[in-house]
Protein backbone atom coordinates (compact mmCIF):
# COMPACT_ATOMS: atom_id res chain seq x y z
CA UNK A 1 0.00 0.00 0.00
CA UNK A 2 1.63 3.22 -1.15
CA UNK A 3 0.99 6.73 0.17
CA UNK A 4 -1.92 8.40 -1.67
CA UNK A 5 -2.67 5.16 -3.50
CA UNK A 6 -4.67 5.84 -6.69
CA UNK A 7 -8.16 4.46 -6.89
CA UNK A 8 -8.96 4.74 -3.16
CA UNK A 9 -9.88 8.40 -2.86
CA UNK A 10 -13.59 7.76 -3.15
CA UNK A 11 -13.54 6.38 0.39
CA UNK A 12 -11.67 9.36 1.81
CA UNK A 13 -14.70 11.13 3.38
CA UNK A 14 -15.14 8.14 5.74
CA UNK A 15 -11.49 8.37 6.80
CA UNK A 16 -11.78 11.77 8.40
CA UNK A 17 -9.08 11.59 11.10
CA UNK A 18 -5.69 13.19 10.44
CA UNK A 19 -2.54 12.81 12.50
CA UNK A 20 -0.10 15.59 11.63
CA UNK A 21 3.46 15.27 12.92
CA UNK A 22 6.10 17.89 12.21
CA UNK A 23 9.37 16.48 10.86
CA UNK A 24 12.35 16.87 13.24
CA UNK A 25 10.56 19.97 14.52
CA UNK A 26 13.15 21.64 16.75
CA UNK A 27 15.96 21.03 14.29
CA UNK A 28 13.88 22.10 11.28
CA UNK A 29 13.12 25.42 12.98
CA UNK A 30 16.83 25.94 13.66
CA UNK A 31 17.73 25.16 10.04
CA UNK A 32 15.53 28.02 8.86
CA UNK A 33 18.25 30.33 10.18
CA UNK A 34 21.16 27.98 9.44
CA UNK A 35 20.43 26.59 5.96
CA UNK A 36 24.12 25.77 5.47
CA UNK A 37 23.60 22.82 7.85
CA UNK A 38 20.98 21.16 5.65
CA UNK A 39 22.11 17.72 4.59
CA UNK A 40 24.56 17.40 7.47
CA UNK A 41 24.60 15.28 10.60
CA UNK A 42 23.36 17.69 13.27
CA UNK A 43 21.14 17.71 16.32
CA UNK A 44 19.54 19.94 18.95
CA UNK A 45 20.75 19.47 22.53
CA UNK A 46 22.21 21.42 25.41
CA UNK A 47 25.98 21.11 25.03
CA UNK A 48 26.67 19.18 28.22
CA UNK A 49 27.81 15.68 28.97
CA UNK A 50 24.49 14.97 30.69
CA UNK A 51 22.24 16.39 28.01
CA UNK A 52 20.02 14.31 25.76
CA UNK A 53 19.20 14.69 22.07
CA UNK A 54 16.00 16.70 21.61
CA UNK A 55 15.87 16.51 17.81
CA UNK A 56 18.17 15.04 15.16
CA UNK A 57 18.54 15.45 11.42
CA UNK A 58 17.66 12.47 9.26
CA UNK A 59 21.34 12.26 8.29
CA UNK A 60 22.20 11.87 11.99
CA UNK A 61 19.42 9.31 12.41
CA UNK A 62 20.82 7.29 9.52
CA UNK A 63 24.02 6.94 11.56
CA UNK A 64 22.14 5.63 14.59
CA UNK A 65 21.43 8.82 16.56
CA UNK A 66 17.91 9.19 17.95
CA UNK A 67 15.87 11.53 20.13
CA UNK A 68 16.24 11.05 23.91
CA UNK A 69 19.69 9.51 23.41
CA UNK A 70 22.41 10.87 25.73
CA UNK A 71 24.49 13.44 23.90
CA UNK A 72 27.66 11.64 24.97
CA UNK A 73 26.47 8.50 23.18
CA UNK A 74 25.47 10.49 20.09
CA UNK A 75 28.98 11.96 19.92
CA UNK A 76 30.48 8.50 20.33
CA UNK A 77 28.44 7.30 17.35
CA UNK A 78 29.30 10.36 15.26
CA UNK A 79 32.17 12.48 16.62
CA UNK A 80 31.58 15.07 13.90
CA UNK A 81 27.90 15.67 14.65
CA UNK A 82 27.04 19.36 14.95
CA UNK A 83 25.27 20.34 18.20
CA UNK A 84 22.82 23.26 18.19
CA UNK A 85 21.67 24.80 21.46
CA UNK A 86 17.85 24.71 21.78
CA UNK A 87 15.63 27.79 21.88
CA UNK A 88 12.31 26.72 23.39
CA UNK A 89 10.68 30.14 23.12
CA UNK A 90 11.21 30.04 19.35
CA UNK A 91 9.76 26.53 19.10
CA UNK A 92 6.66 27.62 21.00
CA UNK A 93 6.14 30.48 18.55
CA UNK A 94 6.30 28.14 15.56
CA UNK A 95 4.11 25.60 17.34
CA UNK A 96 1.43 28.25 17.83
CA UNK A 97 1.53 29.10 14.12
CA UNK A 98 1.23 25.43 13.18
CA UNK A 99 -1.79 25.02 15.45
CA UNK A 100 -3.35 28.13 13.93
CA UNK A 101 -3.09 26.52 10.49
CA UNK A 102 -4.83 23.40 11.83
CA UNK A 103 -7.56 25.53 13.39
CA UNK A 104 -8.26 27.29 10.09
CA UNK A 105 -9.53 23.96 8.70
CA UNK A 106 -11.43 22.53 11.67
CA UNK A 107 -12.19 23.39 15.30
CA UNK A 108 -11.64 19.71 16.17
CA UNK A 109 -7.91 19.83 16.89
CA UNK A 110 -6.37 17.75 19.69
CA UNK A 111 -2.73 18.74 20.30
CA UNK A 112 -0.53 15.93 21.61
CA UNK A 113 2.61 18.01 21.99
CA UNK A 114 4.19 21.14 20.51
CA UNK A 115 4.70 19.40 17.15
CA UNK A 116 1.83 16.97 16.58
CA UNK A 117 -1.95 16.85 16.73
CA UNK A 118 -5.04 14.91 15.72
CA UNK A 119 -7.62 16.63 13.52
CA UNK A 120 -11.18 15.54 12.68
CA UNK A 121 -11.95 17.10 9.30
CA UNK A 122 -15.19 15.23 8.62
CA UNK A 123 -17.23 18.43 8.89
CA UNK A 124 -14.94 20.43 6.61
CA UNK A 125 -15.54 18.50 3.38
CA UNK A 126 -18.03 20.97 1.90
CA UNK A 127 -15.56 23.82 2.26
CA UNK A 128 -12.14 22.26 1.65
CA UNK A 129 -12.74 18.91 -0.06
CA UNK A 130 -12.01 15.36 1.01
CA UNK A 131 -9.82 14.60 4.04
CA UNK A 132 -7.04 13.61 1.65
CA UNK A 133 -7.30 16.97 -0.11
CA UNK A 134 -7.36 18.76 3.25
CA UNK A 135 -4.20 16.88 4.30
CA UNK A 136 -2.46 18.13 1.15
CA UNK A 137 -3.63 21.68 1.80
CA UNK A 138 -2.33 21.59 5.38
CA UNK A 139 1.06 20.26 4.31
CA UNK A 140 1.25 22.89 1.59
CA UNK A 141 0.49 25.76 3.95
CA UNK A 142 3.00 24.55 6.55
CA UNK A 143 5.69 24.56 3.88
CA UNK A 144 4.75 27.80 2.14
CA UNK A 145 4.02 29.85 5.28
CA UNK A 146 6.57 28.44 7.72
CA UNK A 147 9.22 26.78 5.58
CA UNK A 148 8.76 23.50 7.49
CA UNK A 149 7.55 20.03 6.54
CA UNK A 150 5.03 17.70 8.15
CA UNK A 151 4.05 14.08 7.77
CA UNK A 152 0.34 13.25 7.76
CA UNK A 153 -1.61 10.05 8.23
CA UNK A 154 -5.25 9.91 7.09
CA UNK A 155 -7.47 7.12 8.41
CA UNK A 156 -10.77 6.28 10.05
CA UNK A 157 -9.41 6.31 13.63
CA UNK A 158 -6.80 8.07 15.74
CA UNK A 159 -4.62 5.03 16.22
CA UNK A 160 -4.47 4.10 12.54
CA UNK A 161 -3.89 7.73 11.51
CA UNK A 162 -0.91 7.95 13.89
CA UNK A 163 0.61 4.73 12.57
CA UNK A 164 0.06 5.98 9.01
CA UNK A 165 1.86 9.26 9.68
CA UNK A 166 4.82 7.29 11.04
CA UNK A 167 4.87 5.28 7.83
CA UNK A 168 4.93 8.47 5.77
CA UNK A 169 7.99 10.07 7.41
CA UNK A 170 9.70 12.24 6.49
CA UNK A 171 7.62 14.79 4.58
CA UNK A 172 4.97 12.36 3.40
CA UNK A 173 1.25 11.65 3.26
CA UNK A 174 -0.24 8.19 3.85
CA UNK A 175 -3.91 7.41 3.38
CA UNK A 176 -5.48 4.22 4.77
CA UNK A 177 -8.96 3.55 3.34
CA UNK A 178 -11.34 2.18 6.00
CA UNK A 179 -11.86 -1.10 4.16
CA UNK A 180 -8.11 -1.74 4.06
CA UNK A 181 -7.35 -0.91 7.68
CA UNK A 182 -6.63 -4.47 8.81
CA UNK A 183 -4.61 -5.17 5.68
CA UNK A 184 -2.45 -2.15 6.57
CA UNK A 185 -2.01 -3.07 10.24
CA UNK A 186 -1.48 -6.83 10.18
CA UNK A 187 2.13 -7.00 8.87
CA UNK A 188 3.38 -4.36 11.34
CA UNK A 189 5.28 -5.34 14.50
CA UNK A 190 3.22 -5.75 17.66
CA UNK A 191 5.14 -2.98 19.41
CA UNK A 192 3.57 -0.51 16.95
CA UNK A 193 0.37 -0.86 18.99
CA UNK A 194 -0.40 1.93 21.44
CA UNK A 195 0.47 0.89 24.96
CA UNK A 196 3.06 -1.74 24.09
CA UNK A 197 6.27 -0.74 25.84
CA UNK A 198 9.39 -2.71 26.63
CA UNK A 199 7.88 -5.13 29.14
CA UNK A 200 4.67 -5.69 27.17
CA UNK A 201 6.69 -6.29 24.04
CA UNK A 202 8.80 -8.95 25.78
CA UNK A 203 5.66 -10.59 27.16
CA UNK A 204 4.02 -10.74 23.75
CA UNK A 205 7.14 -12.00 22.01
CA UNK A 206 7.65 -14.78 24.57
CA UNK A 207 4.11 -15.92 23.71
CA UNK A 208 4.96 -15.85 19.99
CA UNK A 209 2.93 -12.69 19.29
CA UNK A 210 5.37 -10.66 17.21
CA UNK A 211 3.10 -8.94 14.69
CA UNK A 212 -0.17 -7.05 14.93
CA UNK A 213 -1.78 -9.94 13.02
CA UNK A 214 -0.76 -12.29 15.85
CA UNK A 215 -2.43 -10.06 18.44
CA UNK A 216 -5.55 -9.62 16.29
CA UNK A 217 -5.97 -13.39 15.90
CA UNK A 218 -4.99 -14.42 19.43
CA UNK A 219 -7.34 -16.05 21.90
CA UNK A 220 -8.72 -13.16 24.03
CA UNK A 221 -8.25 -15.29 27.14
CA UNK A 222 -4.53 -15.58 26.38
CA UNK A 223 -4.18 -11.81 25.99
CA UNK A 224 -6.01 -11.20 29.25
CA UNK A 225 -3.78 -13.71 31.02
CA UNK A 226 -0.64 -12.07 29.58
CA UNK A 227 -1.58 -8.39 29.95
CA UNK A 228 -4.62 -8.23 32.20
CA UNK A 229 -7.42 -5.86 31.21
CA UNK A 230 -5.05 -4.18 28.77
CA UNK A 231 -5.02 -7.32 26.61
CA UNK A 232 -8.56 -7.11 25.17
CA UNK A 233 -8.14 -3.37 24.47
CA UNK A 234 -4.93 -4.13 22.62
CA UNK A 235 -6.74 -6.66 20.46
CA UNK A 236 -9.33 -4.08 19.46
CA UNK A 237 -6.56 -1.77 18.28
CA UNK A 238 -4.93 -4.65 16.40
CA UNK A 239 -8.21 -5.05 14.51
CA UNK A 240 -8.34 -1.34 13.74
CA UNK A 241 -11.10 -0.59 16.23
CA UNK A 242 -10.51 2.71 18.03
CA UNK A 243 -13.71 4.68 18.76
CA UNK A 244 -12.04 7.52 20.67
CA UNK A 245 -13.06 10.92 19.27
CA UNK A 246 -10.74 13.83 18.61
CA UNK A 247 -11.01 15.97 21.75
CA UNK A 248 -10.31 19.65 20.99
CA UNK A 249 -9.49 20.78 24.51
CA UNK A 250 -7.39 18.34 26.45
CA UNK A 251 -7.65 19.31 30.10
CA UNK A 252 -4.11 19.51 31.41
CA UNK A 253 -4.02 17.71 34.72
CA UNK A 254 -0.65 19.03 35.80
CA UNK A 255 2.26 21.23 34.83
CA UNK A 256 5.85 20.56 35.76
CA UNK A 257 9.33 21.88 35.21
CA UNK A 258 12.66 20.35 36.09
CA UNK A 259 16.34 21.01 35.87
CA UNK A 260 19.18 18.58 35.31
CA UNK A 261 22.53 19.80 36.58
CA UNK A 262 25.79 19.69 34.67
CA UNK A 263 27.48 19.18 38.04
CA UNK A 264 25.78 17.55 41.02
CA UNK A 265 24.51 19.95 43.67
CA UNK A 266 26.22 19.41 47.00
CA UNK A 267 24.36 21.67 49.44
CA UNK A 268 20.88 22.71 50.50
CA UNK A 269 21.66 26.31 49.52
CA UNK A 270 22.39 25.28 45.93
CA UNK A 271 19.18 23.25 45.85
CA UNK A 272 17.25 26.23 47.26
CA UNK A 273 18.50 28.45 44.42
CA UNK A 274 17.54 25.87 41.80
CA UNK A 275 14.08 25.35 43.30
CA UNK A 276 13.51 29.11 43.35
CA UNK A 277 14.27 29.32 39.63
CA UNK A 278 12.13 26.28 38.76
CA UNK A 279 9.18 27.55 40.83
CA UNK A 280 9.15 30.95 39.15
CA UNK A 281 9.37 29.42 35.68
CA UNK A 282 6.46 27.18 36.59
CA UNK A 283 4.46 30.08 37.98
CA UNK A 284 4.93 31.97 34.71
CA UNK A 285 3.61 28.97 32.75
CA UNK A 286 0.57 28.68 35.03
CA UNK A 287 -0.23 32.39 34.58
CA UNK A 288 0.18 32.16 30.81
CA UNK A 289 -2.48 29.42 30.76
CA UNK A 290 -4.79 31.14 33.24
CA UNK A 291 -4.73 28.28 35.75
CA UNK A 292 -3.70 27.74 39.37
CA UNK A 293 -3.01 24.54 41.29
CA UNK A 294 -3.35 23.18 44.80
CA UNK A 295 -1.11 20.13 44.62
CA UNK A 296 2.67 20.58 44.84
CA UNK A 297 5.15 17.73 44.27
CA UNK A 298 8.94 17.78 44.38
CA UNK A 299 11.14 15.10 42.82
CA UNK A 300 14.81 14.69 43.75
CA UNK A 301 17.10 12.49 41.66
CA UNK A 302 20.44 11.67 43.28
CA UNK A 303 23.75 11.16 41.49
CA UNK A 304 23.25 7.36 41.52
CA UNK A 305 19.91 7.86 39.66
CA UNK A 306 17.80 6.79 42.63
CA UNK A 307 15.00 9.25 43.26
CA UNK A 308 12.19 10.12 45.61
CA UNK A 309 9.12 12.33 45.52
CA UNK A 310 7.26 14.30 48.18
CA UNK A 311 3.84 15.97 47.81
CA UNK A 312 1.48 18.24 49.73
CA UNK A 313 -1.70 20.25 49.19
CA UNK A 314 -1.84 24.04 49.48
CA UNK A 315 -4.63 25.68 51.45
CA UNK A 316 -5.86 27.26 48.20
CA UNK A 317 -4.88 27.16 44.50
CA UNK A 318 -2.01 29.42 43.46
CA UNK A 319 -0.09 30.46 40.36
CA UNK A 320 2.50 32.51 42.28
CA UNK A 321 6.09 31.37 41.97
CA UNK A 322 6.82 32.48 45.53
CA UNK A 323 4.02 30.29 46.93
CA UNK A 324 5.13 27.32 44.83
CA UNK A 325 8.73 27.79 45.94
CA UNK A 326 7.85 28.00 49.64
CA UNK A 327 5.86 24.77 49.44
CA UNK A 328 8.54 23.00 47.38
CA UNK A 329 11.31 24.02 49.77
CA UNK A 330 9.33 22.79 52.79
CA UNK A 331 9.03 19.42 51.06
CA UNK A 332 12.60 19.16 49.84
CA UNK A 333 14.69 20.70 52.62
CA UNK A 334 14.22 18.01 55.30
CA UNK A 335 14.96 15.25 52.78
CA UNK A 336 18.07 16.98 51.45
CA UNK A 337 19.40 17.74 54.90
CA UNK A 338 18.89 14.15 56.00
CA UNK A 339 20.11 12.33 52.90
CA UNK A 340 22.68 14.55 51.20
CA UNK A 341 25.56 13.52 53.50
CA UNK A 342 25.05 9.89 52.41
CA UNK A 343 24.54 10.80 48.76
CA UNK A 344 27.18 12.06 46.35
CA UNK A 345 24.97 14.88 45.14
CA UNK A 346 21.72 15.95 43.48
CA UNK A 347 21.46 15.34 39.73
CA UNK A 348 17.92 16.64 39.06
CA UNK A 349 15.21 18.66 40.80
CA UNK A 350 11.62 18.85 39.60
CA UNK A 351 8.44 20.60 40.74
CA UNK A 352 4.95 19.60 39.60
CA UNK A 353 1.71 21.51 40.20
CA UNK A 354 -1.56 19.56 39.88
CA UNK A 355 -5.25 19.85 40.82
CA UNK A 356 -5.43 22.68 38.29
CA UNK A 357 -8.40 25.02 37.95
CA UNK A 358 -9.02 28.42 36.31
CA UNK A 359 -7.30 31.11 38.36
CA UNK A 360 -9.65 32.54 40.99
CA UNK A 361 -11.93 29.49 40.97
CA UNK A 362 -12.55 28.23 44.51
CA UNK A 363 -10.36 30.87 46.17
CA UNK A 364 -11.60 33.00 49.03
CA UNK A 365 -11.55 36.74 48.52
CA UNK A 366 -9.11 37.40 51.37
CA UNK A 367 -6.74 34.81 49.92
CA UNK A 368 -6.93 36.49 46.51
CA UNK A 369 -6.11 39.83 48.11
CA UNK A 370 -3.20 38.30 50.00
CA UNK A 371 -1.58 37.08 46.79
CA UNK A 372 -2.51 40.03 44.58
CA UNK A 373 0.79 41.82 45.19
CA UNK A 374 2.71 38.64 44.32
CA UNK A 375 0.77 38.21 41.09
CA UNK A 376 1.28 41.88 40.16
CA UNK A 377 5.03 41.66 40.68
CA UNK A 378 5.44 38.32 38.94
CA UNK A 379 3.10 39.38 36.13
CA UNK A 380 5.30 42.40 35.52
CA UNK A 381 8.29 40.05 35.28
CA UNK A 382 6.35 37.95 32.75
CA UNK A 383 5.83 41.02 30.58
CA UNK A 384 9.51 41.95 30.66
CA UNK A 385 10.57 38.41 29.71
CA UNK A 386 8.01 38.30 26.90
CA UNK A 387 9.44 41.49 25.41
CA UNK A 388 13.15 41.12 26.09
CA UNK A 389 13.73 37.37 26.54
CA UNK A 390 13.65 34.83 29.36
CA UNK A 391 16.96 36.02 30.84
CA UNK A 392 16.05 39.73 30.94
CA UNK A 393 14.86 39.66 34.55
CA UNK A 394 14.95 37.17 37.37
CA UNK A 395 14.39 36.81 41.10
CA UNK A 396 16.96 38.43 43.41
CA UNK A 397 17.55 35.18 45.27
CA UNK A 398 18.68 33.53 42.06
CA UNK A 399 21.08 36.36 41.29
CA UNK A 400 22.42 36.48 44.85
CA UNK A 401 23.28 32.79 44.95
CA UNK A 402 23.27 31.76 41.34
CA UNK A 403 25.80 28.95 41.35
CA UNK A 404 23.23 26.17 40.96
CA UNK A 405 21.47 27.94 38.12
CA UNK A 406 24.75 28.61 36.37
CA UNK A 407 25.73 24.96 36.67
CA UNK A 408 22.50 23.58 35.24
CA UNK A 409 21.21 22.80 31.80
CA UNK A 410 18.88 25.74 30.99
CA UNK A 411 15.14 25.07 30.79
CA UNK A 412 15.59 21.32 30.80
CA UNK A 413 12.24 19.53 30.88
CA UNK A 414 10.23 22.68 30.30
CA UNK A 415 7.66 20.82 28.17
CA UNK A 416 6.79 18.14 30.70
CA UNK A 417 3.20 18.03 31.80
Amino acid sequence: MRPEQPGTRGSAPQASILHVDMDAFFLSVELLERPELRGTSCLVAFDSGRSVVLSASYEARARGISSAMPLSRARAIDPGVIVIEPRHDLYRQYSQRVMEIFGSFTPLVEPLSVDEAFLDVGGAAKIFGTPLQIARLIRGRITSELGLTASVGVASSKFVAKVASTQSKPDGLFFVPPERTEEFLRPLPAHALWGVGGKSRETLERAGLRHIADVADADPRLLKRLLGEHGPRLQLLARGIDPRPVTPEREEKSLSADRTFAEDLSSLEEARTALLDIAHRLGARLRSQGVSGRGISVKIRWSDFTQLQRSRMLEHPSDAGKVIFDAALRLAAPVIEEMLPAQRGIRLLSIRVDHLAPTGHGQQFDMLQHEEHLRDAEGAMDAVRAKFGSQAITVAGILDSGQAAARSLPEDGDFSA
